[in-house]
């Protein structure tokens, strides 16, 4: 090593020193775990799967516990509506009236068809419209003239004709498969 002369060789010495005695003090500490661990800690489990909550029922240690009737209402959240303004709503009221009207006689003549409920609410001066379905039921939904949703079904047996906003996954009527 080579000497620093002067009134810095000694205060460089005493740092040298310091900094191998804080070396070799860290070299002497044994751990056997993760740092801070003391060598008596137990570990504690990690959940590996997801198990549903049964009220009197402890789960075992490697379990998430999680809520199923909030997870699938959650799961069911796409179908939910937006909220639709009171403007929004009014200006849709005369178009789906126009369409309750053309679907009944449709539902009642019997001459109920997936092209018939189409061209009934085209008549009503609406386009973009979506069906799912076929000649014994159709759902329908189309979008209102200042917002939202003009939206229902019609069978047979069953008309409903219904205003409200987009569902959360965009559109008026959920994807086919949902």
């Amino acid at each position: 090593m080579t000497a620093i002369r002067g009134d810095r060789s000694r205060g460089a010495r005493l740092l040298l020193v310091a900094a191998t005695t804080m070396m070799l003090a860290g070299c002497a500490t044994a751990t056997t775990g993760p740092l801070g661990a003391s060598p008596t800690a137990t570990p504690t489990p990690t959940p590996t799967a997801a198990c549903p909550q049964i009220e009197g029922v402890e789960l075992p240690p490697e379990c998430a516990p999680y809520d199923p009737d909030h997870a699938m209402a959650q799961n069911d959240r796409y179908r939910d509506r937006v909220d639709l303004s009171d403007e929004s709503r009014a200006a849709a009221e005369q178009p789906a009236t126009e369409i309750r009207t053309a679907l009944e006689t449709l539902r009642t003549s019997g001459d109920l068809t997936v092209e018939a409920v189409e061209d009934a609410i085209s008549d009503a001066g609406l386009s973009g419209i979506q069906t799912l379905g076929d000649s014994r039921a159709v759902a329908f939904g189309v979008a209102a003239p200042e917002g939202g949703c003009i939206f229902g079904e019609v069978s047979a047996e069953v008309l409903s004709v219904e205003i409200g906003g987009v569902i959360m996954d965009g559109g008026c009527l959920p994807a086919v498969g949902h």
